[in-house]
């Protein structure tokens, strides 16, 4: 795939995140505070995509913020997950449990992303990139994992 098909396709996955993570209604505590981390790690990418398509201005000590709040959420994924909550509002997959190693392994791979390109962004053209880079890990662990 050449770069035009993967950063949408990739951030589509990422950035529907806050529509697919609903937070009312939701009962259990360890599933909102999951949902909590999805919202604040696809901000953070909405943050990254927005400005690639310009509908912000480029700001690289802002997008590099946000690569840090991703670190720092990424970090927080498979942890988060180690309990065995559900709750009707979650899209979490029975899949997680069931391949958890693979779950972590895949956590662990927007964790080592969002590192690598932590204060690497300095001009637009370093954007389109590290987005790839990113939506590749996200979209990966929602296939098999996300509904």
């Amino acid at each position: 795939m050449n770069l035009k098909t993967i950063v949408p396709l990739g951030l589509s996955f990422c950035l529907t995140a806050t529509n697919a993570f609903a937070h009312g209604g939701v009962n259990t505590p360890e599933v909102l505070e999951r949902m909590e981390s999805m919202k604040t790690i696809s901000e953070a990418m909405k943050r990254l995509s927005e400005t690639s398509k310009g509908a912000l201005a480029f700001d690289a000590e802002a997008l590099n913020a946000a690569l840090s709040t991703l670190s720092k959420e990424a970090a927080q994924v498979a942890p988060l997950f180690e309990p065995r909550a559900d709750d009707p509002k979650s899209e979490a997959l029975p899949a997680i449990w069931e391949d958890f190693e693979d779950f972590e392994a895949k956590a662990d791979a927007l964790l080592r992303a969002a590192q690598s390109l932590e204060g690497r962004i300095a001009t637009p053209d370093d954007l389109g990139p590290a987005l790839v880079t990113l939506g590749t890990t996200c979209k990966s662990c929602h296939d098999d994992y996300r509904e």
